[in-house]
């Protein structure tokens, strides 16, 4: 275990250690001590590295991760896990707005609740939320997975294209082109491994389907002029 004190030490310092691990790297797991709120936290990953921060970070901690496994003990500012490709974030308590914002891919878990427009722009990332999440979530999300074990906030999944959005309880509303949508045996397995991979212990019968609509993007030749 590498234990980097992010008070005594500095940031700059800890993001160049990390970036400077591979895939062939023996210091596999770093444990970060005193973030104090910091920004910018573990960003910019490239490898099968485990990090533990100890305490709250500020804004786009763990920003475009790739393969490493990064673990907040405790809540998240604005943008965590913003364009993540792969690799897995878990922030134990809450998050800011936009949440894995553009993710890519990988699996981003928030054991709190997301504050508005969790998942905004999404394009391959799965979301889990054990709590509830804000207004606009998912707003224009292109593909992936958000999964909310609580409520939803006001138009939800506004402007969404094929993302899917499983809501265990209530939604205050729908966005442009959302619907509900038939929960098929096939949503019923891809759920199932979703709330398994976030550690959930709901069932995926629980839970209601929504997606896009396809009337804003598909062409019309009515609307042509």
């Amino acid at each position: 275990m590498q234990t980097y004190d992010l008070e005594a030490e500095g940031l700059r310092g800890l993001n160049a250690a990390l970036h400077a691990q591979s895939a062939e790297t023996n210091q596999t797991r770093w444990e970060v001590i005193n973030p104090r709120g910091s920004h910018a936290i573990a960003v910019g990953l490239d490898a099968p590295i485990e990090v533990a921060v100890k305490g709250s970070t500020g804004y786009y901690c763990a920003g475009m991760n790739k393969q490493a496994t990064v673990r907040v003990m405790g809540s998240a500012g604005p943008g965590v896990a913003e364009n993540m490709m792969s690799g897995t974030v878990v922030i134990e308590g809450d998050a800011s707005q936009y949440a894995g914002a553009t993710g890519r891919g990988g699996t981003l878990v928030i054991k709190g609740n997301a504050a508005s427009r969790c998942g905004i722009s999404m394009k391959g990332i799965d979301i889990v939320v054990h709590g509830n999440v804000g207004h606009m979530s998912a707003f224009m999300a292109q593909s992936g997975n958000l999964v909310v074990c609580g409520d939803a906030g006001e138009a939800l999944g506004d402007s969404i294209y094929e993302a899917r959005l499983f809501i265990r309880g209530s939604v205050r509303s729908l966005g442009a082109d959302c619907i509900e949508k038939e929960m098929r045996p096939e949503h019923l397995k891809i759920l199932g491994d979703l709330l398994e991979r976030g550690g959930c212990n709901a069932r995926p019968e629980e839970f209601r389907r929504y997606g896009s609509a396809r009337q804003l993007y598909t062409f019309k030749v009515d609307n042509a002029y």
